[in-house]
């Protein structure tokens, strides 16, 4: 496993990256070795916040992409809360892909998918883009795509359906199912 550490408003010391390379790197056992795990360590420097220290992390894998944060008055235990929340899901991962005896996972190319900024108006009263995320998008089944969409904990996700070849969404419903959107 590949193991980026980053900083934003803190050095990241000799210490803080052994510390994560030894919570974060035990998870490497049940991925893949090409697997790429990015850490970014920050302090929040609103005075409000009381657990101002910050660790997220993100796991690439050929499936899902694997996201954590955790967040304490120390950087330490920050970065412990991401390694159980991020071990939890890695072993909910590999439970979900034995048990449904996925196909091989990553055959496909993934295709990269640019979301343009629209052109900003001269009113800027209303609601603006404030941030672009340019991901990968490998086609899968509905049914994939549910399963990455309940490991990124997020409520939607964006995917090319592999029966269609078209972009679709689908997302969580107030009722606890899914919902799917494609094209016509």
């Amino acid at each position: 496993m590949n193991l980026q550490v980053k900083g934003r408003n803190i050095a990241v010391t000799e210490a803080l990256r052994a510390h994560t390379e030894d919570k974060l790197l035990k998870l490497g056992k049940n991925l893949n070795s090409a697997t790429q795990l990015e850490v970014e360590l920050f302090v929040e420097k609103n005075p409000s916040i009381a657990d101002n220290q910050v660790a997220e992390a993100t796991i690439f894998t050929k499936g899902p992409v694997l996201r954590a944060k955790g967040a304490s008055t120390d950087m330490y235990a920050s970065i412990d809360l991401v390694a159980d929340k991020l071990g939890r899901q890695v072993k909910k991962y590999r439970s979900k892909l034995v048990s449904h005896n996925a196909h091989v996972r990553g055959s496909l190319q993934p295709e990269t998918v640019d979301m343009p900024l629209e052109e900003e108006e001269e009113e800027l009263d209303g609601p603006q883009i404030v941030k672009t995320k340019t991901f990968f998008i490998k086609p899968m089944s509905a049914e994939e795509a549910a399963l990455q969409l309940e490991m990124i904990g997020h409520d939607f996700f964006v995917f090319r359906n592999s029966d269609s070849n078209e972009t679709s969404v689908i997302y969580r419903r107030r009722d606890g199912n899914y919902g799917l959107i494609e094209p016509k």
